[in-house]
């Protein structure tokens, strides 16, 4: 498909207009199928559930029983983080990454739908993921590590889950449009692995280097892990802080990454 016919689909769309109800009507169609062509991969969800709770099954359940309760909890934040991170910088960034390299993105880019669907459906399947994973380590932290939280925190990490993995998705797009397809995978982990180690989610911050403890809050993986430690009760005040940094995160990698889609995408 060439650049005359983009454009002319484009004037036809804006010629004619779309209704509230088509355009509403749009997004949750390309929703719906962006989440449910995930769920049905086994190759993309099986990694995302299965590697932070065979982690925290290993060293927050079976090694970190001795812990202590606050050792407990701590655990269950950190790889609830560190599984968060996955399904936004890998169902965002490898995907994109894929689809610009096989056309898609200029195939949708001529179809009568907004553009913004696209990039919502992955956002939500983004969410979707990060929940289910926030539900599986909370499961397992209370029937087998026996953890002691109450409704109110288990319903603050599970929003701090679902809404953190947004700066990810953000993160996992720009990158989405850096790289081709088959590098993304490898840049990803690149980017994903070391963050994860800087920002305290595999070992205390405290263990770490002097420098690179004054260095973890250039991560974001390091401000949602604060945020959530404050949810189940473990640290108090200076949460607004770590938002409106994730905040910030999250519109500066979006606002770069939608500039190189317009440009390149």
């Amino acid at each position: 498909m060439n650049s005359g016919s983009i454009s002319a689909a484009h004037t036809t769309l804006q010629s004619s207009g779309m209704s509230a109800s088509r355009v509403i009507g749009a997004y949750v169609a390309e929703a719906r199928s962006e989440c449910i062509r995930y769920m049905r991969a086994p190759g993309f969800m099986l990694p995302i559930l299965l590697f932070p709770t065979m982690f925290y099954l290993l060293f927050g359940i079976v090694m970190g029983k001795s812990e202590g309760a606050d050792a407990a909890r701590y655990l269950l934040v950190s790889y609830g983080v560190f599984g968060v991170m996955s399904p936004g910088l890998f169902g965002f960034g490898v995907s994109l990454a894929l689809e610009r390299d096989g056309g898609l993105l200029t195939y949708k880019r001529a179809l009568p739908m907004p553009p913004g669907a696209y990039l919502l459906g992955k956002m939500l399947m983004a969410m979707a993921a990060a929940a289910v994973v926030i539900l599986l380590l909370l499961g397992m932290g209370l029937a087998l590590g026996h953890l002691a939280l109450s409704l109110q925190q288990m319903g603050l990490m599970l929003l701090t889950g679902t809404l953190g993995v947004l700066p990810f998705c953000a993160l996992g797009m720009l990158v989405g449009t850096l790289i081709k397809g088959q590098g993304a995978p490898g840049m990803l982990n690149l980017v994903y692995l070391p963050m994860s180690f800087l920002s305290g989610l595999w070992i205390p911050i405290t263990m770490l280097p002097k420098v690179l403890q004054q260095l973890a809050p250039i991560w974001p993986s390091y401000h949602l892990d604060q945020i959530g430690l404050a949810a189940v009760g473990l640290q108090h005040g200076g949460m607004a802080k770590h938002v409106v940094i994730l905040m910030g995160f999250a519109a500066v990698f979006f606002i770069a990454a939608v500039r190189r889609l317009r440009r390149y995408g």
